[in-house]
């Protein structure tokens, strides 16, 4: 019976040869054959790094690229071209192998993280005993290098090609909490920082050229010149999350409200009014983090504001809740004085929150600063997501508070809602102070629904302490209401049924008889 030799796959770390780990420099001084991808007429990454540690008993298998990134006449074209250099390589180690050497493979950083180990073990690993030895990855090192963390707490790390194509790399960044970049190059340099700018990062983000060796450069984005970019660099946006020992340059939270206004650039800033949805940062869209990320100036409720990524050099105006047009003015304040301005609301700003309140500011004031509205996702879609399809038909939206108009009026589009037979997404329903509006709504309906006609109670969606439940319209408890809840009263043909997991969903067809 024939042995044959064993396959290492082992990852070498970004470029320092003392990041090499200790098993990796007992296999690597050990094995029999060390192979390692290199370019025409080049010496090699892997091969460098390795150098200090094998002797000169041991065979050096290079194996050599047809193509990296020019042309190639392969009738497969580029791709067609790499699959057939891989297919013979992996015949030069499997013969190798089958002659009973054990052979290391030697891969840059991490032989999984977009290395070229992995086409090799592709090939070989279901006819060879393999093993493969993770390494420190370009990113762990051009963060070290950085001296910035890359996440902290609850954040999340985004990792992506700069291959991808513009579009697609700027709306993935937008919904990044921290990012890393890599597979640059000065044929995709240029696109990549469009991206982050599009994305609103580039002001946050650095760039990191051969992190870890002696040739190591560390820039901001905006100073590097994309024709000195080689393959071995990446840019990295570090966390910024607050509270972090290590988050440098962050902003801290300012308790009291602050109207002031910075001496004028000259230059005409914006307004964007951006709808953070119902809670945490899994609901925001990518537009809408987009708008925040390049925002000089947050301004809303405080505890809107808190929900907003803060980001070096961005300044924060937490306000009381009930100072809506303040607030608009002070934003346009801002934008007058050349400011990028978000105003933050929960859940859709044009939903009972803040993008009224500034366009009627600008339409009173006359402003040339333009105002955009960012969507977001409505605490009225996030509850009926989480019960079903209670809002599959015709519904209509009210609010029941009577801050902004009087209770009469209220009770006469209550009134004509429930007459309509319309499904009612019930906002503001009760609040410390007014405690009766709820139980008025619900009788006004129990004169037009069913006892049974299902309403869903919806709790602070998307938080901490969610709850969503299914009562019987007689059976909707006012007690048990305040303002972080939204009702949603079906119509007429609003069913509930039963769930596989014991729970009760809702929804509403689509059809409505003649």
């Amino acid at each position: 019976m024939t042995t044959t030799g064993r396959l290492y796959g082992i990852g070498l770390g970004p470029g320092d040869p003392e990041l090499i780990t200790l098993k990796a420099h007992r296999l690597i001084t050990s094995a029999d054959v060390v192979a390692y991808p290199v370019k025409k007429g080049a010496r090699g990454v892997a091969i460098t790094i390795a150098e200090p540690y094998l002797t000169e008993a041991q065979l050096r298998l290079p194996l050599e690229y047809p193509v990296t990134t020019e042309s190639t006449d392969h009738p497969g074209g580029y791709d067609g071209a790499l699959a057939d250099y891989y297919d013979t390589t992996a015949a030069e180690l499997a013969a190798h192998l089958d002659a009973g050497r054990d052979v290391a493979v030697l891969c840059e950083g991490d032989p999984f993280f977009y290395g070229s180990y992995m086409y090799w073990h592709e090939r070989l690993a279901d006819r060879y005993p393999v093993e493969v030895v993770p390494g420190v990855t370009s990113v762990s090192g051009a963060a070290a290098v950085l001296g910035r963390p890359l996440v902290q707490h609850d954040e999340v790390l985004t990792i992506l090609p700069g291959t991808l194509p513009p579009d697609v790399l700027a709306a993935r960044l937008r919904t990044a909490d921290s990012a890393a970049v890599i597979k640059l190059g000065k044929r995709h340099f240029p696109a990549v920082r469009g991206a982050f700018e599009r994305a609103g990062l580039a002001d946050r983000t650095w760039y990191v050229e051969r992190a870890t060796t002696e040739r190591q450069r560390v820039r901001p984005l905006a100073e590097v010149d994309p024709a000195e970019v080689p393959y071995f660099s990446l840019v990295i946006t570090p966390s910024t999350a607050p509270g972090g020992e290590f988050a440098t340059n962050r902003t801290p939270r300012e308790p009291e409200p602050d109207y002031t206004i910075p001496e004028p650039t000259g230059e005409l800033g914006s307004i964007d009014v951006v709808g953070l949805g119902p809670a945490g940062p899994e609901w925001l869209t990518p537009d809408a983090h987009a708008a925040l990320a390049a925002a000089d100036h947050v301004v809303g409720y405080g505890p809107y504001v808190d929900r907003v990524q803060p980001r070096p050099g961005q300044k924060r105006h937490r306000t009381d809740n009930r100072v809506e047009a303040e607030r608009a003015r002070h934003a346009i304040a801002l934008a007058e004085a050349g400011g990028r301005v978000a105003v933050v609301s929960s859940g859709d700003a044009g939903v009972f929150a803040m993008a009224s309140a500034v366009l009627e500011a600008a339409h009173e004031t006359a402003t040339e600063v333009p105002v955009r509205v960012v969507a977001g996702l409505s605490a009225m879609q996030a509850v009926a997501a989480r019960a079903g399809a209670p809002l599959g038909h015709d519904f209509c939206v009210i609010s029941l508070s009577a801050i902004l108009k009087p209770w009469d009026v209220i009770e006469r589009r209550l009134t004509a809602a429930a007459e309509a037979d319309l499904a009612v997404a019930i906002y503001n329903p009760a609040s410390k102070t007014r405690r009766t509006q709820v139980a008025e709504a619900r009788d006004l309906f129990l004169k037009h629904r069913s006892p049974d006609t299902p309403v869903v109670v919806g709790r602070d969606v998307g938080g901490p302490t969610e709850s969503v439940r299914v009562v019987r319209l007689a059976d909707l408890d006012p007690d048990v209401v305040d303002m972080r809840t939204l009702l949603i009263i079906g119509s007429s043909r609003t069913r509930a049924y039963p769930r596989p997991d014991g729970g009760t969903g809702v929804y509403t067809p689509r059809r409505y008889p003649a």
